[in-house]
């Protein structure tokens, strides 16, 4: 099959974890066994594991792939440079300052998606197989012959700008800023830019594999849906010349020569798999009396730790919504969390900042250092009419939340796009204060 005819292959079945079932080409999947001695149309069987072998069921993934090659066939790999991507969180002190950064700027040269990764922060490492890397991206041209996957976690990207067209082994995921694509650990892909350039985020998980957050006392309903997720259907491509497939193995890239596209799984079933998810179809849910819940009742996706009720990662958002609440500071309030947050903004204005926070911006508060809105969005908000409700629309923020100390990268701390009168924001809080005596 033809690269034109493999990029017009796409679709998606719904379900987040699920065990799905897709072939590109009539009988390529076996039916009653996963390894025959011969696969239909000469093709190779092939296990991915993202989990233990051992784990519960409940628990476990995998999937099994039909391919024109095996994985294994391609050359030796060397070092490959691009120092701005790493997961090298340093060693020494880590500032409590609050910390805050313009939009990553576009680059000038030619950049594809993997060359445009700038790394941020992070906490833990892959060898230890907890934390996770935050990274920011930015480019203006295709992988062309170039195929990457991340050994080292799953990838949660997070477009701001810019349409991605991810061809991965399992079939191809079409996304627009507002929505969501997640890649599972060494999961091989390519990106094209159907605007001509990008630029949008990436967490880099470490730890457990993300998954919907418990609901408990909400009941069965609400936060993001199951049937929400979409998974491709099978889409392969065969192809054959001179690439190159780039990988990153605890903590370093790595390159290798490939005479064929890897991008060649003809059938899957399983349930390890890339998925989409459309942050529009969240179901917010808030207070309707007084006071907020916390910030957690956000949560889209969840990495839990080896500590019950803490998470290795949170993925939380801040969509579209109404404040209804009485005699309640509605914005966010003034606060400081034993647990760290990396803020993006997607798109519109964040109701608990007044200017400075851009769309492709980015903020992080580490534990304990305190935050909240800036003077003029506490006086606005002290003085609002709590008669009417507030309906906060055109705007899309997140959060990766971690239990851990987020650990500024270097390149992070010196470059030109952080804003270092960032604290600036809060001078102008007045003392109010009227002693009774």
């Amino acid at each position: 099959m033809s690269l034109g005819t493999r990029m017009q292959s796409t679709g998606y079945q719904t379900g987040f974890a699920n065990e799905f079932a897709t072939e590109a080409v009539a009988g390529a999947l076996p039916i009653g066994r996963n390894s025959p001695q011969k696969v239909a149309h000469g093709l190779y069987a092939e296990q991915v594991s993202g989990t233990a072998f051992t784990a519960p069921r409940r628990e476990n993934r995998r999937s099994w792939l039909y391919r024109i090659r095996p994985a294994a066939m391609h050359g030796t790999f060397a070092p490959f440079a691009q120092p701005r991507f790493h997961n090298d969180f340093e060693t020494g002190p880590v500032s409590p300052d609050q910390l805050r950064w313009s939009p990553l700027p576009m680059p000038t040269g030619a950049v594809d998606f993997v060359e445009g990764l700038f790394t941020m922060a992070g906490n833990g490492s892959p060898a230890a197989q907890h934390g996770v890397g935050v990274h920011l991206y930015a480019a203006n041209r295709d992988m062309e012959g170039r195929y990457f996957y991340d050994a080292d976690g799953e990838l949660l990207i997070v477009p701001q700008q810019g349409r991605l067209h991810i061809e991965t082994e399992l079939g191809v995921l079409e996304v627009e800023p507002q929505e969501i694509a997640l890649i599972p650990r060494g999961i091989r892909f390519r990106v094209a830019l159907p605007d001509g350039e990008a630029r949008g985020y990436v967490c880099e998980n470490f730890g457990a594999l993300v998954r919907l957050p418990d609901l408990g006392p909400i009941g069965s309903n609400g936060l993001a849906n199951p049937r929400d997720f979409q998974t491709p259907n099978a889409a392969y491509e065969e192809r054959e010349g001179d690439f190159e497939l780039i990988a990153k193995f605890q903590g370093h890239l790595w390159r290798a020569d490939i005479g064929h596209s890897p991008l060649d799984v003809v059938a899957w079933h399983g349930n390890y798999a890339p998925c989409k998810y459309d942050l529009r179809r969240f179901n917010t849910i808030g207070s309707i009396s007084f006071d907020h819940p916390d910030p957690s009742i956000f949560t889209v996706l969840t990495s839990p730790s080896d500590t019950p009720g803490t998470a290795n990662l949170d993925f939380v958002v801040f969509p579209p919504r109404w404040l209804v609440a009485q005699d309640t500071f509605r914005p966010p309030w003034f606060h400081r969390n034993i647990a760290s947050e990396f803020m993006g903004l997607v798109t519109g204005v964040y109701d608990a900042k007044a200017e400075g926070f851009a769309p492709g911006g980015a903020s992080l508060h580490n534990s304990m250092s305190g935050h909240g809105p800036d003077a003029a969005t506490f006086e606005k908000a002290s003085s609002a009419d709590l008669t009417k409700p507030d309906v906060i629309k055109d705007t899309m923020a997140f959060m990766f939340e971690t239990r851990a100390v987020i650990r500024p990268t270097q390149q992070a701390m010196d470059a030109a796009h952080r804003q270092r009168d960032y604290q600036e924001c809060w001078k102008g809080l007045k003392k109010s204060f009227v002693s009774p005596r």
